[in-house]
């Protein structure tokens, strides 16, 4: 099969499409025709040695998928060959085929397109992971959501409004901004021409935010800081900002907030259960009309590395990998 390989941490340019050996199932397992696979902002982190994960070499990136189950391993009893299905498969999602855990895998309704279904394993997965168990955000707080035209900050903002929050969408563009708006937020903050802080701070009318779910780090995580409500709930998702900020951890205690990480990959691995019944609420959500997946482009397999890059340059959508046999249907 064909696949995208690393053989080493470098340049993204030094991916090599190539040809695998096809996964062999096993026990607990199902091997995944893989039809769409989504490009996250980690993948592009991983392969050039900067995410918190580091891999043996060589392996394949890709962390969800969409397919059909090709093969079902011993012990395997609620999914079948010719299903239709999403994943998380952690690594090998750059592929023709992959070899999933069966519990990381789930049947895909028909109403969803394959591209749009991988979209859900990760960025929305992450948000609702985030919202829901880590900031247990409740219906009339505020939250605000930076990098907001982002994958995972959009889903942030669809998902803060059907939990019943004020989402305040913060963005470094006016064009990011009204992404924002068409998927949901209620508040616009253009963090290029306003003071942060002080905008925070104005549209709260002095209260402080309650929930903040923070993607972009540097200076915008030293502004949403200072800005926390009483119980508040800082969110650490990521730093697609480069720059990973020192907490004076002085201000957690005056203001008596909760600084949280959100690592939605060790959630998956710790407590399964929970993963599958947020991705069970995800779908039925989706399904009732109620949070959309922005698919911005699709692109062939070997076109993997343009796709990260991007995803890693830019930051502001979802990209895709589709195998050329699907590129007639987009």
């Amino acid at each position: 099969m064909k696949a995208i390989v690393c053989e080493s941490f470098g340049p993204l340019e030094e991916l090599q499409f190539k040809d695998v050996a096809d996964p062999q199932v096993k026990k607990g397992h199902v091997v995944v025709n893989v039809e769409a696979a989504g490009v996250n902002f980690p993948d592009g982190l991983l392969v050039q040695g900067l995410y918190q994960m580091q891999p043996d070499f060589p392996f394949i990136p890709g962390n969800e998928v969409a397919g059909t189950i090709s093969e079902v391993g011993e012990g395997v009893s609620h999914l079948k060959e010719g299903q239709r299905v999403i994943a998380l498969s952690n690594l090998g999602g750059y592929a023709e085929k992959a070899l999933i855990p069966a519990i990381h895998v789930m049947p895909l309704p028909d109403p969803i397109h394959v591209n749009e279904g991988a979209a859900l394993v990760t960025a929305h997965a992450t948000a609702h992971h985030a919202l829901k168990q880590r900031a247990k955000l409740q219906p009339g707080e505020t939250l605000v959501v930076t990098g907001a035209a982002g994958g995972t900050g959009l889903a942030a903002v669809q998902i803060g409004k059907i939990m019943g929050a004020k989402v305040i969408a913060v963005c470094s563009t006016e064009e990011k901004l009204a992404l924002a708006k068409e998927y949901g937020a209620d508040v616009l903050i253009n963090y290029k021409e306003k003071d942060l802080k002080e905008t925070l701070k104005e549209v709260t009318g002095g209260k402080g935010v309650d929930v903040v779910y923070e993607c972009v780090g540097g200076d915008t995580f030293h502004a949403c800081s200072r800005s926390m409500a009483w119980e508040g709930r800082l969110l650490v998702v990521g730093f697609a900002g480069g720059e990973i900020p020192k907490f004076p951890v002085n201000l957690a205690l005056v203001k008596g907030y909760s600084v949280m990480g959100v690592f939605w990959g060790s959630f998956t691995q710790h407590d399964p259960k929970g993963f599958a019944e947020n991705m069970q609420e995800l779908l039925t959500w989706y399904v009732q009309g109620k949070v959309k997946v922005v698919v911005d482009e699709a692109l062939p397999l070997e076109q993997a590395t343009k796709a990260m890059a991007k995803v890693c340059l830019l930051y502001t959508g979802r990209f895709f990998l589709v195998h050329r046999t699907c590129a007639t249907e987009l």
